[in-house]
């Protein structure tokens, strides 16, 4: 572009640098203020979704509905004092929060919102930027993720938040394996690192969408693991109050702690949209024939399926226990990873060809039932021989054992 500037009028391409780089500033405020914005409305729906769903009001005090009751917790926070703990470590302590929050702007920006808007004689993608590698810094900010959540904990000079962050950790970095292998089975059959370019390929029609084409196990095991990632429940384990305080932020107050509460319903959104991006075309559906609004209707459709992800969040938390953390491990490590990795050989196998395809379905299913006897039997062993062939009904609780234990000592 610089040697294009550099053969025409120098005013001509000053201005239209600049334009570009208005152009640029424009796109990056917008995408920043619609994310700042729905985090706002997603606090007020989840917390109004719930109370419906348990038969309770929900906020109704501040503004209509409650609307404005988010923006009254939030300036309570900004007003709270602002404690550092004595044992921390401050320049970590104030860096972690920013290092959760900024990974969700960032991955936010690389989401097409909708189709192509011409302005000013320019043709504008409604998406604040579109690099060629855009998955690729999707997986690189939930790198980022997990080292704001452990200098979190670490930082804090307190037992219970270190604890909590190298669990957070642990459980990130699993489910962040299936998660990988999940997108690069998209990338195998867009043949694109670019989110734009993987909105392209799904955009002729409901058939062309990936949870059509790759099957719906990508999709199943894509929502599970980033579910776990953003330690959203039934994951949230990591904040497990009865059995680490509050978690990893348990040190943080005022401004701090809401950046991280601001973090956990801007990821939220942001991963909805990525979800919409990769398996539902993102802005494409059915556009009517109106010449002035068709650059509408893309926003619409998006906007219409990143919601249902943020209802089914919402649902989420509001029906489903919490999982225990060897069951949230073993979810990960002896089901996702296997079934993420065989299907995507799967797809690779059919993108090769029809017969390469169904020999690889044919060793996957082959591994899949070897790996799961070997689990089974492993779990077995490890409970003992006499408790797997005892019935139900015979065998002792734990409570009587310990009683006929002690009536034996006390003997």
């Amino acid at each position: 572009m610089s040697a294009w500037l550099g053969s025409v009028d120098p005013l001509y391409a000053h201005g239209v640098t600049f334009a570009v780089f208005a152009i640029v500033v424009i796109r990056l405020v917008a995408a920043f203020s619609v994310l700042m914005g729905a985090v706002i409305v997603m606090i007020w729906f989840e917390r109004k979704t719930i109370s419906d769903m348990q038969s309770r009001i929900g906020p109704q005090r501040w503004g209509p509905f409650g609307l404005f009751q988010t923006l009254a917790d939030g300036i309570k926070l900004i007003l709270k004092e602002d404690l550092i703990p004595s044992e921390a470590d401050r320049f970590v302590f104030k860096l972690a929060p920013y290092l959760v929050v900024l990974p969700a702007v960032i991955t936010f920006a690389i989401v097409p919102v909708g189709g192509t808007l011409t302005i000013a004689g320019h043709s504008v993608q409604l998406q604040a930027a579109n690099p060629p590698m855009g998955i690729l810094l999707m997986l690189a900010m939930s790198g980022i993720s997990v080292y704001g959540v452990m200098l979190a904990g670490w930082s804090s000079g307190s037992k219970y938040p270190l604890l909590s962050s190298v669990r957070a950790s642990a459980q990130m970095i699993s489910y962040e394996a299936a998660l990988g292998m999940t997108i690069v089975t998209i990338v195998l059959a867009t043949g694109s690192l670019s989110t734009h370019d993987i909105v392209t390929a799904q955009g002729h029609g409901i058939l062309h969408w990936n949870l059509i084409r790759l099957g719906v196990v990508p999709f199943v095991v894509f929502l599970i693991a980033i579910t776990a990632e953003l330690n959203r429940p039934p994951f949230d384990v990591v904040e497990a109050e009865s059995e680490l305080v509050g978690g990893f932020h348990t040190e943080y107050s005022s401004f701090r702690f809401a950046i991280f509460f601001l973090a956990e319903y801007m990821n939220t959104i942001t991963m909805s949209a990525i979800m919409v991006t990769l398996f539902f075309g993102g802005p494409a559906g059915w556009i009517p024939n109106v010449a002035h609004l068709r650059w509408v209707f893309p926003i619409l459709w998006f906007l219409v399926k990143t919601v249902v992800f943020a209802f089914c969040y919402v649902w989420f938390r509001a029906s489903l226990p919490r999982l225990r953390y060897d069951q949230l491990m073993d979810l990960g490590w002896k089901r996702l990873i296997p079934l993420s990795l065989g299907w995507m050989l799967i797809v690779a196998g059919f993108i090769v060809n029809r017969a390469w395809g169904f020999a690889m379905a044919g060793v996957v299913l082959l591994a899949w039932l070897l790996l799961t006897r070997a689990f089974e039997l492993g779990h077995r062993r490890e409970r003992g021989a006499s408790s797997v062939l005892a019935p139900v009904g015979e065998r002792p609780l734990p409570g009587e054992v310990l009683r006929a234990r002690t009536d034996e000592e006390e003997g």
